[in-house]
């Protein structure tokens, strides 16, 4: 918003530290959300790092577009392309005429005084308030993903472009991409080379994130959460990725509610909703080996069903498709979804893949479908191309552990495939 006091398109004088100060800062708090505004105007030139970064990590944000301030706009544009909701615009009746490409967006009008301070205040601040309560339903306000087709990309590859997408140092890039080959002290080392995490470049701050992923260092990233700035320990990476960490600790409850608590804040998405399905994949596992039988059923639904429901929520994205259609089959007897549910989650990995742009993911889910369709010939050439692009021990091993489970469940039906083991005996050893 602007500073100070500033004309109107009218010739108004309008009091823009007053409009925050009694109406915006306020209707915030109602809404139990803290409040934030720069401290000085940017008032032309490159915007300044912490303003971008408060534009793309904020949970929400409110747009005052009463003068058409270009600064506004520009940030408005910013914030837009990078967050698909919880953008509230807001502006003063009788100001000027918004712009043709903002007109058709939701704004909410307030009211000032012939002074151009706030008037009708508590109509306004309700009225702000119940919007930045609505927001968290997550339905899409930015234009552009509204209008774009297929933007943005899956949210499962979030994190394995970051690094090719967002600058930052070129030093601790490289330093972090050494320390992962080296392992967890290595990756240590670099984080008390960057001094006070609050403090540090966020895109440092990931990538010594991601990169205590690569190495198994579970605890570290569980920790490393605490240590980040808030805004940046709250975006819905961070989160994801704390859930899956505190799953692989140990910590299976603690995850969940991370979680279920991301979807309730953010709604559904497909890489949400696959982490949780391995937090209750992992329970069912447990279960199973403690004699459970009857709560490793229930738990083995419970997954199926936050695996279906992260593929249902963006189709292109296989990933969560497969890990239902596995477990569909580790059902006794297998899941009736199973075969016609097959098809589709080949569909989508193999759209993917002609895309020009496939990851070790999308191979090893064909891997996991030519097992499930008892496709040796198809397993075979699936293997070969996701072992040429393996990124992190882990990646193998995840889809060898979900190959033993198939092949376990298979031999007590009486149902051995001896190239199948082969095949699952070479992704363990990759991951070693």
């Amino acid at each position: 918003m602007p500073f100070g006091r500033k004309p109107d398109a009218a010739g108004r004088i309008v009091d823009f530290d007053r409009v925050y100060e009694e109406l915006i800062a306020p209707a915030i708090a109602e809404a139990e959300l803290e409040p934030l505004r720069a401290d000085e105007e940017m008032t032309g030139g490159i915007i300044h790092k912490p303003m971008y970064e408060r534009l793309i990590l904020c949970e929400y944000a409110v747009a005052d577009l009463t003068t058409a301030n270009a600064n506004v706009f520009y940030e408005l544009g910013l914030r837009h392309a990078v967050r698909e909701w919880s953008t509230l615009l807001i502006f003063a009746e009788g100001g000027s005429q918004l712009p043709f490409d903002v007109a058709p967006l939701r704004a909410m009008p307030y009211k000032l005084s012939a002074g151009g301070t706030p008037d009708d205040v508590t109509v306004s601040r309700g009225r702000i308030t119940s919007r930045l309560k609505e927001a968290r339903q997550a339905h899409a306000d930015s234009p552009v993903f509204q209008l774009v087709e297929g933007f943005p990309d899956i949210q499962r590859l979030k994190t394995d472009v970051f690094r090719e997408r967002v600058r930052y140092s070129q030093d601790v890039k490289q330093q972090l991409a050494a320390a992962r080959k080296a392992g967890p002290d290595a990756v240590r080392a670099i984080e008390a080379g960057l001094g006070p995490v609050a403090d540090a470049d966020s895109g440092s701050v990931i990538d010594l994130f991601l990169s205590y992923r690569a190495v198994k260092a579970w605890n570290d990233m569980i920790t490393l959460v605490d240590r980040m700035a808030p805004p940046l320990a709250a975006t819905v990476m961070v989160r994801e990725q704390l859930g899956l960490a505190l799953n692989r600790a140990g910590r299976s409850d603690e995850a969940e509610r991370v979680l279920t608590t991301l979807i309730e804040e953010r709604g559904p998405s497909s890489e949400t909703h696959g982490i949780l399905g391995r937090v209750y994949k992992d329970r069912w596992e447990a279960s199973v080996k403690a004699g459970e039988a009857f709560r490793a059923r229930g738990l083995l639904n419970q997954a199926i069903t936050a695996y279906l429901r992260g593929f249902e929520t963006d189709w292109r994205d296989a990933y969560p498709g497969v890990n239902a259609v596995t477990l569909m089959e580790l059902k006794d007897p297998p899941d009736s979804r199973l075969l016609p549910l097959i098809p589709v989650v080949r569909y989508a990995v193999e759209r993917r893949i002609a895309s020009g742009k496939p990851d070790y993911w999308d191979h090893a889910t064909l891997i996991e479908l030519a097992v499930l369709g008892r496709d040796e010939a198809g397993a075979v050439a699936a293997l070969d191309a996701a072992l040429a692009v393996v990124r992190e021990s882990w990646e193998p091993e995840t889809t060898a552990r979900n190959l033993r489970l198939i092949r376990e469940a298979r031999e007590r039906r009486g149902e051995p495939a001896s190239w199948a083991l082969e095949v699952e005996d070479a992704l363990a050893a990759s991951g070693r």
